[in-house]
């Protein structure tokens, strides 16, 4: 069976080149770009089966070469940053990426998600492909670690909530609380308990601050029509109900 063949795209030369010898001693050919526009020649000479991409790239960066890949190609990418902020992952999943892989990142976790997205787009390929079929999105809500309810998807691993089809802008802070209570529905926890939690031992606010995370998280997730609801319980604190 031919090698699968990995391009690296990091400026760093010393990060891609201690990739590249993780990966070939797994039995992947490799091929090393250090910007942008390297980047995108080798994906038309090298024609790789899986990309690793750094977004911060002299010349044309990570965001475009992404975007001119995929006008293209669907080459599966996964986007290697420092850039750890949900707008960033949010940007790279949307633009056509099909992982995202924080720095520093350890190196058998590196080739076991590079493996597995080289399985999904195996399974892909060989699946019979319906002509009259219109194309789809990847499916980024359900990858990774998510809890699921009707119309709702909450997604620790990629910090996504998507809520009736769409995205919904939510701060960090929101969404852990909101994955926290709903992978444990209709446990009740205290203001105290979800402060511990979610803050630490040592956040120096108070309960209050529960109390707005929970309102805001209401404002956005019009729950009364749906199974699910976050509930308040009367002189103790707040649980994910699933009725």
């Amino acid at each position: 069976m031919a090698k699968s063949k990995i391009l690296i795209v990091d400026d760093d030369e010393n990060i891609a080149e201690l990739i590249s010898l993780y990966l070939m001693k797994e039995c992947f050919e490799t091929e090393i770009a250090y910007d942008g526009e390297k980047a995108l020649e080798l994906v038309q000479s090298f024609n790789p089966d899986l990309i690793l991409l750094d977004l911060m790239l002299p010349g044309i960066d990570g965001y475009t070469v992404c975007q001119k890949i995929r006008q293209t190609r669907q080459t599966p990418i996964i986007i290697l940053s420092a850039k750890g902020e949900v707008f960033d992952k949010v940007l790279g999943l949307k633009m056509g990426a099909d992982d995202y892989i924080m720095k520093p990142f350890d190196t058998n976790e590196l080739v076991a998600r590079v493996e597995a997205v080289l399985r999904r787009s195996t399974t892909s390929i060989l699946a019979e492909p319906d002509i009259t079929a219109k194309p789809e999105k990847p499916d980024f809500e359900r990858s990774g670690q998510y809890v699921e309810y009707d119309n709702l998807i909450i997604n620790i691993s990629n910090y996504i909530v998507t809520f009736e089809g769409n995205v919904i802008d939510m701060p960090p802070k929101e969404l852990e609380l909101l994955y926290f209570m709903a992978s444990k529905p209709n446990q009740v926890f205290t203001r105290e308990q979800l402060l511990n939690q979610l803050w630490g031992y040592d956040f120096m606010g108070d309960t209050r601050t529960v109390d707005v995370h929970i309102k805001r998280l209401r404002e956005k997730l019009n729950d009364a029509k749906y199974n699910w609801s976050i509930a308040t319980v009367w002189r103790v604190g707040y649980k994910f109900e699933v009725r």
